[in-house]
């Protein structure tokens, strides 16, 4: 279950039931309470509104990071916790979270300006690996997990959703062994017919 690099897990602007439920989008992993968990979560952003960011805010004293940026003093898991960016693109502010490793001085420099260059690049797009990270980030939990046993060693701990299989039912599939006209399929209409976009 390795991921890391810097990576957008939502389209659009999380509203604060999204934002909450992101806050821990691999909660069902199935090593929840051994080691460290980092490299799931260091990388993942998405963007918020301004009120849900003011709310973070005055939840508890931040840690000012920067003009533009705060952490949240409670870490997720290791050195890694919640950093929280008001970024100026396009002329107008934006809200964005995401998980930074505070142990590296220059993480949340670099998150910001991944943010930004995807933000403000031309065309809408999405990379296919956005949309599996939006599909994970928007199925419930009763239809998403981790394969068990039951897979073959190789597959075992990769993230499954489930899938509709037509008369022969459901079944749970690997996430990344999606066909596009699943992806398709499980992405809401608004976002199924975005041009593709080069992972940068």
């Amino acid at each position: 279950m390795t991921l890391s690099p810097i990576r957008k897990v939502f389209q659009g602007v999380a509203d604060r039931r999204q934002m909450f439920a992101m806050f821990d989008r691999h909660a069902q992993r199935p090593d929840r309470g051994q080691g460290n968990a980092g490299s799931l979560y260091a990388g993942e952003w998405f963007e918020i509104g301004q009120a849900a960011h003011d709310y973070m805010f005055e939840a508890l004293p931040p840690v000012i990071l920067a003009v533009d940026m705060f952490a949240l003093r409670e870490f997720l898991t290791g050195s890694i916790t919640s950093v929280f960016f008001t970024l100026w693109i396009d002329g107008r502010a934006r809200y964005f979270h995401g998980y930074c490793d505070l142990a590296d001085i220059n993480s949340g420099r670099r998150m910001r300006e991944a943010i930004v260059e995807r933000e403000t690049r031309p065309v809408r797009a999405m990379t296919r690996q956005e949309r599996l990270e939006h599909i994970w980030s928007s199925t419930h939990d009763d239809y998403r997990g981790y394969a068990d046993g039951r897979w073959p060693a190789p597959e075992r701990d990769k993230r499954t959703v489930t899938v509709y299989r037509g008369r022969h039912g459901t079944t749970s599939k690997l996430l990344d062994r999606l066909t596009d006209s699943e992806i398709s399929e499980k992405l809401p209409v608004h976002l199924r017919y975005l041009p593709d976009a080069i992972a940068a």
